[in-house]
């Protein structure tokens, strides 16, 4: 019987008698032995079978947590969630950076649009080895570990930025803080995504946070942007990274996913946090990277957030320097990046009732349609009033996109490579941070920076024909 199907083996928690029950014990053993063999076709791992504790009334453990037990977990649960949004902000802060200092750092190292793209593309280096290191560490040494190391390597790049060193140290730094971003993003997105009620808003508020920090973030650079000591930006960014070292290593306490989902009550019998631990150990190692990239699903979406992420930091941190040669914007134009990201901000708050309504699928070609429309007018109003509303918007329109991307990746990824899976598919996307940032770096510096908005634009068309074809229901349980 195929896996696609879905088919899920539970125990029957009442006695069975006589013949009726060898029949259906030999099924039901016929039914688990087709599961593994499908599982082996596929190359993944079958589904535990692990039934939830249940009282001889047929009712779950979950139903005997008192008012007190649930308070408790209210409270923590809301703890653990402050400190993954905390550690997004300071994601939000790194990504909303650049923007505004890439002309201050252009004229303070003497060098062209080409090489001062090699700042993303350094970043991005750091980005993919997180993102591959990710699914091992997860594995081997457990979720509350990697989210503080990764936080350390977060804090590491800043101190080698501050200084203003060579243009060489500086790249080392960005590869440093690209390394730790990534693993804390797979690991936040990974718990959320493993979170038993309300993901969808989760999801939302988590990158809202991000936003949240890319928005505050150019409000700091453009004004470092003017001053001597320009890289005094980053001596900000260091303080907030070592107060997010100390708030992960204080909530977690260096925990395993599981024991912290547990001390929440999502978890909330032993036979669950026990069947994800097995599940985990057993998909430990090289097996579990063969089996995350068996999953068609995660090439699709890896290939989609590549494009989103591009988009976002390529707009993010070209639209100022766009503004200045081709609408006559000062060094204050750095401000309007600030619009960009107060708008992804919103996005992600004030349109979660249109997304209920609209369907992650038709949400994202709404917002897309939209979000090309208003690049258009960029590309063709030479407004500098205009472009500045318009780029606001357009981050209010993108700003969605992300977190219902992740939420829907929850229901069509398995569940035991859920965080190695999205943190493949984020550590991916964050590539896209390079990659279109170089190309528009380097397609300006031969044609001009007005090669900016037809590349946005066809990316974008290209970000909504590949959502299209990303399957709507999942084929695992």
């Amino acid at each position: 019987m195929p896996l696609s199907q879905g088919l899920e083996l539970r125990a029957i928690g009442h006695k069975q008698d006589g013949v009726t029950g060898l029949d259906n014990d030999l099924t039901a053993r016929n039914i688990g032995d087709n599961i593994g063999k499908a599982s082996d076709r596929e190359g993944l791992e079958p589904v535990s079978s692990t039934p939830v504790n249940e009282s001889e009334d047929g009712t779950s453990e979950r139903s005997h947590i008192t008012a007190s037990q649930a308070r408790v977990h209210r409270w923590k649960n809301n703890l653990h969630f402050a400190a993954l949004c905390y550690s997004y902000f300071l994601e939000g802060w790194n990504d909303g950076s650049l923007g505004p200092l890439l002309p201050r750092i252009q004229q303070y190292y003497n060098i062209g649009f080409a090489v001062v793209s090699l700042l993303f593309v350094f970043m991005t280096l750091g980005f993919v080895g997180g993102a591959m290191a990710n699914a091992y560490l997860n594995q081997r040494v457990g979720f509350g570990k990697v989210m503080v190391l990764g936080a350390v390597l977060q804090l590491a790049g800043y101190i080698m930025i501050a200084p203003a060193g060579p243009f060489a140290l500086m790249n080392v730094g960005v590869t440093f803080a690209g390394l730790g971003i990534a693993m804390q993003m797979a690991q936040c997105n990974g718990f959320v995504g493993s979170l038993k009620e309300h993901v969808r808003l989760h999801f939302g508020m988590l990158h809202a946070f991000y936003g949240l920090g890319a928005f505050v973030s150019p409000l700091a650079a453009t004004h470092f942007a003017t001053v001597r000591h320009w890289a005094f930006h980053y001596v900000i960014a260091a303080s907030i990274s070592a107060t997010n070292i100390a708030v992960l290593a204080l909530v977690f306490r260096m925990r395993r996913q599981e024991d912290v989902l547990a001390d929440g009550g999502q978890l909330t019998t032993p036979a669950e946090a026990a069947t994800q631990a097995t599940q985990q150990a057993s998909t430990g190692g090289r097996n579990v990277y063969a089996q995350i990239l068996r999953v068609r699903e995660v090439h699709l979406l890896s290939i989609w957030c590549l494009i989103y992420v591009g988009i976002e930091v390529s707009l993010g941190g070209w639209i100022v320097t766009f503004l200045e040669e081709k609408r006559g914007g000062n060094s204050t134009a750095g401000y309007i990046s600030s619009g960009f990201f107060g708008g992804l901000m919103l996005g992600r708050i004030v349109l979660l009732w249109f997304n209920r309504k609209l369907g992650e699928r038709w949400s994202i070609l709404t917002y897309g349609a939209f979000a090309i429309a208003l690049e258009v007018t960029i590309w063709a109003v030479p407004s500098l009033l205009e472009n500045a509303v318009a780029v606001s918007f357009i981050g209010l329109f993108m700003g969605p996109m992300y977190p219902i991307m992740m939420n829907h990746s929850t229901a069509l990824l398995p569940h035991w490579l859920r965080t190695g899976s999205m943190g493949y598919i984020a550590g991916i996307g964050q590539t896209g941070s390079a990659v279109l940032p170089l190309v528009t770096g380097l397609l300006a510096s031969k044609f001009g920076i007005g090669t900016l908005q037809p590349l946005v634009v066809s990316m974008m068309s290209t970000m909504l024909v590949i959502w299209a074809v990303v399957p709507r229901a999942r084929r695992f349980e």
